[in-house]
């Protein structure tokens, strides 16, 4: 108890550099914008959603989800409403671990894709649970 007392600044420390590492961890778990694997399978199944995948062509090579559109990120602004000209249509952008598509989210968004979501994870989680991918 001693040590808790005459500690207590560094333990007060220490709990808050933890829950600034937990928050990006519970911010995401709510899910704003962000789909789960089986999710996006469920919207592609029922909402007939169209995949984009914005990561660069020799990365959608080796490895996409089925019928998923490649449009790498640095070209998302220019050619997306040309690929996906429905913009009442769910839309699933995928990279390979999220971070690109959360860029791509920002854009999509801005170009009037107001059913744009995420798949968290990427094609990270999408092997992971174990889905079928295809290579071009």
């Amino acid at each position: 108890m001693k040590f808790l007392i005459d500690n207590w600044m560094l333990i007060a420390i220490a709990l808050a550099a933890g829950g600034g590492l937990l928050w990006p961890v519970i911010s995401n778990s709510a899910g704003a914008g962000a789909l789960t694997a089986n999710g996006a399978v469920m919207r592609i199944n029922r909402e007939k959603a169209v995949v984009v995948d914005v990561r660069e062509a020799d990365e959608f090579a080796v490895g996409h989800i089925a019928a998923a559109k490649n449009l790498p990120v640095g070209q998302l602004e220019d050619k997306l409403a040309s690929m996906v000209k429905n913009k009442s249509l769910p839309l699933i952008l995928v990279c390979a671990t999220g971070a690109r598509a959360n860029k791509a989210l920002a854009t999509a968004k801005k170009l009037g894709y107001e059913q744009a979501e995420v798949l968290s994870g990427g094609m990270k989680a999408w092997g992971e649970a174990n889905l079928p991918l295809e290579k071009s």
